[in-house]
């Protein structure tokens, strides 16, 4: 099982790095006609680029993507699948570089190279000792209220102060966010179905802790998917698209793969080399997402 979710999330990693190009191309086309210089999105302009047929195609694809993740999910621990995502900085970075015509300088691809590394070093590790223990009440609470901080942190953000903010916030936001979707993703599908919460709702014997708990990793798994694409959107007004799926691809593994070792003990049996690989592993990859939000060539064409 662990195989087909690796295949699964490479796919997924392909399917968003398209899904990703055709929406940057869509909301740079918006940018250029009515941002005026703005690194925001008004909710009039996110209107207007939904309705143009590239920006749903992208979506169309995205969605795809999230699909065949959500599958893989289901398939193997959550600290396993999401670090794979990483080869779409990879496939966005090279079909970015061919659209534009922009050659990416050694440094952007010393910082890639970095961040794949990274990340791949920590699949290996995972799958290695990744394990699947249930996921008690305790745990989610504890995921619950921090979804519930994220999401009143990124909504003052959505609703006061986007304006003053740099491209990086805006990614962050948005891997944090998806972050801890991709979390809650998995938490709702175990409660669900391996550990009885479906068939318990179907028997009329609803546990109204536990399975009120899992009601409530379902709402903030939509409420956090809604204000991450937001945030996904403001990011492609102002800077690439594998800067910003850079961010997607390695805060967000970090950020579930974390709370899957920290909450989720799905690294219960790790020794303490692996532990300190993981650490290792992670600071690499995000000290590539850095570089490369610095040193990029579009970006360095705009200063």
């Amino acid at each position: 099982m662990k195989i087909l979710a690796i295949c699964l999330a490479l796919l997924s990693a392909v399917a968003l790095a398209v899904g990703t190009q055709l929406q940057n191309g869509a909301v740079d086309l918006q940018k250029k006609a009515a941002l005026s210089g703005r690194s925001h999105l008004t909710f009039k302009q996110l209107v207007s680029i939904a309705k143009q047929p590239r920006w749903v195609s992208g979506l169309a694809v995205s969605a795809f993507a999230l699909a065949l993740q959500f599958t893989a999910l289901t398939l193997a621990p959550l600290i396993l699948v999401q670090p794979i995502g990483a080869i779409a900085l990879v496939v966005t970075s090279v079909m970015n570089a061919r659209i534009t015509k922009t050659k990416l300088n050694k440094a952007s691809i010393f910082a890639i190279t970095m961040s794949t590394v990274g990340l791949g070093a920590f699949v290996v590790m995972a799958h290695q000792v990744s394990v699947e223990p249930n996921i008690d009440d305790s745990a989610l609470v504890t995921i619950l209220l921090m979804v519930a901080a994220l999401i009143a942190i990124f909504a003052f953000i959505f609703f006061r102060g986007s304006s003053r903010f740099n491209p990086l916030t805006f990614i962050i936001g948005a891997g944090v966010l998806y972050g801890f979707v991709a979390t809650l993703t998995k938490v709702v599908i175990k409660r669900a179905f391996s550990q009885g919460g479906f068939d318990r709702v179907l028997s009329f014997r609803f546990e109204f802790f536990t399975d009120g708990l899992t009601v409530l990793a379902f709402g903030g798994l939509i409420t956090a998917a809604l204000l991450g694409g937001w945030f996904v959107q403001n990011a492609y007004t102002s800077g690439p698209p594998d800067l910003v799926i850079a961010g997607l691809t390695v805060i967000d593994p970090l950020v579930a793969v974390s709370i899957g070792v920290i909450l989720l003990n799905e690294a219960m049996d790790a020794p303490l080399p692996i532990i300190l690989g993981f650490l290792g592993s992670g600071a690499v990859a995000v000290t590539g997402v850095y570089l490369l939000s610095k040193y990029h060539p579009e970006l360095l064409s705009k200063v």
